[in-house]
Protein backbone atom coordinates (compact mmCIF):
# COMPACT_ATOMS: atom_id res chain seq x y z
CA UNK A 1 0.00 0.00 0.00
CA UNK A 2 1.19 3.71 -1.15
CA UNK A 3 2.27 5.39 2.08
CA UNK A 4 0.56 8.84 1.70
CA UNK A 5 0.32 12.37 3.67
CA UNK A 6 -2.23 15.34 3.14
CA UNK A 7 -0.77 18.83 2.87
CA UNK A 8 -3.21 21.35 4.53
CA UNK A 9 -2.19 24.48 2.59
CA UNK A 10 -2.75 28.05 4.22
CA UNK A 11 -6.07 27.05 5.38
CA UNK A 12 -6.01 30.34 7.66
CA UNK A 13 -8.08 33.38 8.60
CA UNK A 14 -6.44 35.83 6.71
CA UNK A 15 -7.07 33.95 3.62
CA UNK A 16 -10.53 32.51 4.66
CA UNK A 17 -12.28 34.73 7.15
CA UNK A 18 -14.66 37.62 5.71
CA UNK A 19 -12.23 39.53 7.57
CA UNK A 20 -9.06 38.32 6.41
CA UNK A 21 -6.34 40.07 5.04
CA UNK A 22 -5.92 38.37 1.53
CA UNK A 23 -9.35 36.19 1.50
CA UNK A 24 -10.84 34.02 -0.90
CA UNK A 25 -14.07 34.45 1.14
CA UNK A 26 -17.14 32.60 0.64
CA UNK A 27 -15.59 29.86 -1.73
CA UNK A 28 -13.13 29.03 1.01
CA UNK A 29 -15.36 29.15 3.89
CA UNK A 30 -17.11 27.01 1.87
CA UNK A 31 -14.41 24.25 2.28
CA UNK A 32 -14.02 24.14 6.03
CA UNK A 33 -16.35 20.54 6.36
CA UNK A 34 -14.77 18.83 3.56
CA UNK A 35 -11.09 20.24 5.17
CA UNK A 36 -11.83 19.16 8.80
CA UNK A 37 -13.45 15.44 7.81
CA UNK A 38 -10.55 14.72 5.57
CA UNK A 39 -7.58 16.12 8.38
CA UNK A 40 -9.67 13.86 10.96
CA UNK A 41 -9.40 11.15 8.40
CA UNK A 42 -5.82 11.13 7.34
CA UNK A 43 -5.26 11.40 11.55
CA UNK A 44 -7.07 8.88 12.85
CA UNK A 45 -5.77 6.69 9.92
CA UNK A 46 -2.25 7.59 10.60
CA UNK A 47 -1.42 9.06 8.00
CA UNK A 48 0.97 12.17 7.95
CA UNK A 49 -0.78 15.79 7.90
CA UNK A 50 1.28 18.18 7.87
CA UNK A 51 -0.04 21.80 8.01
CA UNK A 52 1.99 23.79 5.83
CA UNK A 53 1.34 27.34 6.60
CA UNK A 54 2.52 31.02 5.24
CA UNK A 55 4.19 33.44 8.15
CA UNK A 56 5.70 36.70 7.41
CA UNK A 57 7.03 39.31 8.94
CA UNK A 58 5.42 42.67 9.87
CA UNK A 59 7.38 45.45 8.06
CA UNK A 60 9.30 42.98 5.93
CA UNK A 61 10.33 45.22 2.93
CA UNK A 62 12.29 42.07 1.53
CA UNK A 63 9.89 39.53 0.93
CA UNK A 64 8.69 39.31 -3.18
CA UNK A 65 5.02 38.85 -2.23
CA UNK A 66 5.41 42.67 -0.87
CA UNK A 67 5.11 43.91 -4.15
CA UNK A 68 2.26 41.77 -4.97
CA UNK A 69 -0.03 41.52 -2.28
CA UNK A 70 -1.18 43.67 1.26
CA UNK A 71 0.35 41.94 4.25
CA UNK A 72 -0.90 38.66 5.50
CA UNK A 73 -0.44 35.64 7.58
CA UNK A 74 2.12 37.93 10.11
CA UNK A 75 3.99 35.54 12.54
CA UNK A 76 1.74 36.23 15.67
CA UNK A 77 -1.58 37.73 14.93
CA UNK A 78 -5.03 36.09 14.95
CA UNK A 79 -4.59 36.15 10.65
CA UNK A 80 -2.18 33.70 10.40
CA UNK A 81 -4.41 31.07 12.88
CA UNK A 82 -6.07 28.04 11.28
CA UNK A 83 -9.24 29.18 10.24
CA UNK A 84 -12.99 27.48 12.19
CA UNK A 85 -13.01 24.19 13.16
CA UNK A 86 -9.47 23.46 11.55
CA UNK A 87 -7.76 25.28 13.94
CA UNK A 88 -9.38 23.09 17.20
CA UNK A 89 -8.39 19.70 15.07
CA UNK A 90 -4.81 20.98 15.03
CA UNK A 91 -5.14 22.10 18.72
CA UNK A 92 -6.35 18.48 19.79
CA UNK A 93 -4.03 16.57 17.60
CA UNK A 94 -0.64 18.63 17.25
CA UNK A 95 1.11 16.09 20.22
CA UNK A 96 0.61 13.31 17.69
CA UNK A 97 3.15 11.78 16.26
CA UNK A 98 1.71 11.93 12.52
CA UNK A 99 0.46 15.28 12.87
CA UNK A 100 3.18 18.30 12.00
CA UNK A 101 2.87 21.98 11.66
CA UNK A 102 5.64 23.69 8.91
CA UNK A 103 6.46 27.57 8.85
CA UNK A 104 6.54 28.27 4.90
CA UNK A 105 7.89 31.87 3.28
CA UNK A 106 7.36 30.91 -0.33
CA UNK A 107 3.92 29.68 -2.36
CA UNK A 108 5.24 26.41 -2.32
CA UNK A 109 5.96 24.28 0.72
CA UNK A 110 9.11 22.95 -0.71
CA UNK A 111 10.92 26.08 -0.89
CA UNK A 112 12.91 26.77 2.40
CA UNK A 113 11.90 23.76 4.32
CA UNK A 114 12.67 20.25 5.43
CA UNK A 115 9.41 18.86 3.85
CA UNK A 116 10.69 17.02 0.89
CA UNK A 117 13.33 15.21 3.91
CA UNK A 118 10.36 14.57 6.50
CA UNK A 119 8.55 12.81 3.38
CA UNK A 120 11.30 10.73 1.85
CA UNK A 121 11.94 10.04 5.50
CA UNK A 122 8.14 8.60 5.89
CA UNK A 123 8.86 6.89 2.74
CA UNK A 124 5.65 8.59 1.54
CA UNK A 125 4.60 8.45 -2.30
CA UNK A 126 1.84 10.01 -2.54
CA UNK A 127 0.77 13.79 -1.53
CA UNK A 128 -3.11 14.78 -0.64
CA UNK A 129 -3.29 18.97 -1.08
CA UNK A 130 -5.68 20.90 0.55
CA UNK A 131 -6.17 24.22 1.02
CA UNK A 132 -5.80 28.05 -0.40
CA UNK A 133 -5.40 29.34 -3.14
CA UNK A 134 -5.80 26.72 -5.66
CA UNK A 135 -3.17 28.55 -8.34
CA UNK A 136 -1.15 30.20 -6.07
CA UNK A 137 0.16 28.32 -2.92
CA UNK A 138 -1.63 24.95 -3.71
CA UNK A 139 -0.04 24.94 -7.32
CA UNK A 140 3.27 25.79 -6.93
CA UNK A 141 3.57 23.28 -4.07
CA UNK A 142 2.06 20.61 -6.53
CA UNK A 143 4.04 21.66 -9.14
CA UNK A 144 7.52 21.37 -7.06
CA UNK A 145 5.99 17.62 -5.92
CA UNK A 146 5.59 16.75 -9.45
CA UNK A 147 9.29 17.62 -9.82
CA UNK A 148 10.42 15.96 -6.85
CA UNK A 149 8.45 12.47 -8.33
CA UNK A 150 5.61 12.35 -5.97
CA UNK A 151 2.17 11.04 -6.83
CA UNK A 152 -0.59 13.95 -6.65
CA UNK A 153 -4.05 14.08 -5.87
CA UNK A 154 -5.67 17.42 -5.20
CA UNK A 155 -9.19 17.71 -3.34
CA UNK A 156 -11.42 19.99 -5.27
CA UNK A 157 -14.02 20.19 -2.64
CA UNK A 158 -10.52 21.36 -0.90
CA UNK A 159 -9.57 24.01 -2.85
CA UNK A 160 -10.39 27.72 -3.57
CA UNK A 161 -9.37 30.89 -4.76
CA UNK A 162 -10.16 34.30 -4.81
CA UNK A 163 -9.73 34.02 -8.83
CA UNK A 164 -11.92 31.84 -9.87
CA UNK A 165 -10.35 31.55 -13.34
CA UNK A 166 -7.10 31.00 -11.79
CA UNK A 167 -8.81 28.24 -9.74
CA UNK A 168 -10.20 26.72 -12.66
CA UNK A 169 -7.18 26.79 -14.51
CA UNK A 170 -4.89 25.43 -12.02
CA UNK A 171 -7.68 22.57 -11.76
CA UNK A 172 -6.85 21.84 -15.32
CA UNK A 173 -3.03 22.14 -14.91
CA UNK A 174 -3.05 19.63 -12.06
CA UNK A 175 -4.39 16.78 -14.58
CA UNK A 176 -3.01 17.74 -18.03
CA UNK A 177 0.37 19.32 -16.68
CA UNK A 178 0.99 17.40 -13.52
CA UNK A 179 -0.48 14.16 -13.89
CA UNK A 180 -2.50 14.44 -10.65
CA UNK A 181 -5.47 12.60 -9.92
CA UNK A 182 -8.10 15.66 -9.27
CA UNK A 183 -10.91 13.93 -6.49
CA UNK A 184 -14.55 15.62 -7.66
CA UNK A 185 -16.50 13.82 -4.94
Amino acid sequence: MTKKALLNVDYTNDFIAEDGALTCGKPGQDLEAYIVQITNQFIQNGDEVIFAIDGHLEGDTFHPETKLFPPHNIVGTKGRELYGELHYVWEENKEKANVHWMDKTRYSAFVGTNLDVMLRERDIKEIHIVGCCTDICVLHTAVDAYGKGYQIVIHEKGVASFNQAGHEWALDHFVNCLNAKVIKE
